[in-house]
């Protein structure tokens, strides 16, 4: 079996210019980066607006596990089962950071046949989006430290600063937490951040025009002055700079599936950090362009879902017809808690026996992730992303407890193998479900008080008990209910590897307290994101990292890309 990386290669690509044409993209609303993949014009908007929108899907998935449930893989099969099955359907995810793709997970075009290509266009640079993320914020800080080096005329707490620097890689351990401005002075603790988890990357993926992105730049909080009011990116003087760099990264790209349809790539917030979740503009002109749009929310149900549904759809306005919720057996019996599975490590033979008891049991994680769907009244559908060595015996284990949870279909695919030719069953689900009626709705109002909010999300969402505010945390949450800030949504930053706080805790963890150590605000994406735990804003590399397998080889080819 070729590799994804071989098989993306492999492919031919069409043109730009002729999977725009086809997707109803004038030419004129172009700007082509090299033969395969171009910038959408914001102006197609306007040209669109008295169209009617299509069905809006989501696709999020149970706890992720190192198994990998495909959730990815499953997002652009559906999209291309939809084509095969004579629908007009366009697919909106995020683009990759360097951090996984060079660290333990590797890239996030899909996978198998199920893939958007160049597949090494889309996980290493693509346009430069990231890179214009990366600098704007660093001016940011740049500006914040000539300010405290120039007499302070901001009169900033320096104990109260919240803009650290941002990289795009896996750099904790060296960057994590560190001492600047050695030499020169004005010595401060500060660290780095992902680039992906910096608020600019959060803006850019809410922000619906040029207008509102230089808007929401400018109230980036950066700290605090001594008196205890917030210093803003408009108050260094950076912001009109920071949105010159950012302006031409507000633009969708466009770029396709193995298949040859339209595919977004556009903005890359982590989900256990940021909102997690492709843009609001790709959205929007995709809906304007085709019958259905297939979208992707990081992480679990828990983590991307409730942030698509509770901050992207809250800002957008726009209302989810279905959410397919993805699940492998194999990550299922790892949620049974009997088996323990290591990342790049060969899988343990006792997983692959057939074992519908141990499936049953950590379909306990399933279910909890179908009530979180049933909690925005979306309909939603399982998809069982199968593997040859699945047995009827466990596939039906997981029907059987999907549909008592409350899910509308349950149904396997192999897009992986397939394409779009093995999501075709998934996609006719789908198509039935939008079909339903949608009773959509947010999980807590925008008046609810902050700890209102943060205990609904652990109560309901994770199955907390309840909550535990540090010192700093209550602090924060009286200092900005007097700000004001109490209004906006909340964007919980926690790990991904459990419903819980702990990612040792696997299937439904009950009987605990979600600790909340801090709470920091995203003025300019407009949340405030509680830390939850030991939940850190900068990953560090595995003992093996991805990047240790890529290369170039005599020819120019990359090779070892996954």
């Amino acid at each position: 079996m070729s590799s994804d990386l071989e098989i993306a290669q492999q492919a031919k690509v069409r043109r730009i210019e002729e999977v725009a044409a086809e997707a109803g993209i004038e030419r004129d609303e172009l700007e082509l980066h090299g033969d395969y993949k171009a910038k959408v014009k914001l102006g197609i908007l306007d040209r669109l607006a008295d169209r009617p929108s299509g069905k809006y899907i989501d696709v999020t998935a149970i706890t992720p596990t190192p198994l990998g449930e495909g959730k990815t893989v499953t997002t652009i099969g559906l999209t291309q089962g939809l084509c095969k099955i004579g629908k007009n359907a366009f697919v909106c995810i995020r683009q990759p950071s360097l951090g996984p793709v060079f660290g333990i997970k590797g890239g996030a075009a899909g996978g198998g046949y199920s893939q958007v290509v160049p597949m090494e266009d889309f996980n290493l640079h693509l346009t430069g989006d990231v890179h214009a993320v990366s600098i704007a914020h660093n001016l940011a800080a740049a500006f914040l430290d000539n300010t405290l080096k120039r007499k302070n005329r901001l009169n900033i707490d320096v104990d109260t600063i919240c803009w650290n620097r941002v990289v795009d890689l896996n750099d904790r351990w060296a960057l994590g937490d560190i001492i600047i401005g050695l030499g020169e002075g004005f010595v401060r603790r500060s660290g780095f951040d992902i680039s992906v988890a910096s608020e600019l990357m959060a803006v850019l993926g809410l922000a619906n025009s040029l207008n509102d992105l230089r808007q929401r730049v400018g109230r980036c909080v950066v700290g605090y002055t001594y008196d205890g009011k917030p210093v803003t990116c408009e108050d260094l003087k950076c912001a009109g700079a920071m949105t010159v760099l950012l302006k031409d990264a507000l633009k969708p790209n466009l770029m396709q599936t193995l298949e040859g349809g339209p595919a977004f790539v556009h903005a890359g917030p982590f989900a256990n950090i940021a909102h997690g979740n492709s843009s609001i503009l790709a959205d929007m002109m995709a809906l304007k362009l085709s019958d259905y749009v297939v979208t992707e929310s990081g992480f679990g149900a828990d983590i991307g879902m409730e942030k698509f549904m509770d901050i992207k759809c809250r800002i957008s306005g726009l209302v989810p017809n279905a959410v397919v919720l993805v699940a492998t057996v194999r990550a299922l019996k790892m949620h049974s808690g009997e088996f323990r599975v290591r990342p790049g490590r060969p899988l343990p033979r006792k997983i692959l026996k057939e074992n519908p008891d141990a499936v049953a049991r950590g379909c306990a994680n399933l279910e909890k992730h179908v009530q979180n769907v049933a909690l925005f009244g979306v309909p939603s559908v399982v998809c069982i992303n199968r593997f040859t060595d699945d047995k009827d015996s466990e596939v039906d284990a997981i029907r059987e407890r999907a549909l008592a949870a409350g899910a509308e279909q349950v149904v396997t695919s192999d897009v992986w193998a397939k394409g779009g030719e093995g999501g075709i069953q998934l996609a006719e689900a789908v198509v039935e479900a939008c079909e339903k009626e949608s009773n959509f709705k947010l999980l807590y109002p925008d008046d609810a008080s902050i700890e209102e909010k943060i205990e609904a999300i652990a109560t309901k969402v994770y199955g907390a008990d309840g909550v535990e505010y540090a010192p700093t945390a209550r602090r924060k949450i009286k200092q900005f209910t007097e700000l004001g800030y109490d209004k906006l949504p909340i964007c919980m930053a926690k790990t991904h590897l459990s419903l819980s706080h702990d990612p040792n805790l696997k299937g439904y963890p009950t009987g605990y307290t979600l600790p909340v150590r801090d709470i920091r605000p995203s003025m300019g994406a407009g949340f405030l994101y509680p830390l939850c735990g030991d939940m850190k804003t900068i990953p560090g590399l595995p003992t093996t990292p991805a990047g240790e397998k890529v290369d170039i080889d005599e020819e120019g080819k990359i090779v070892g890309l996954f």
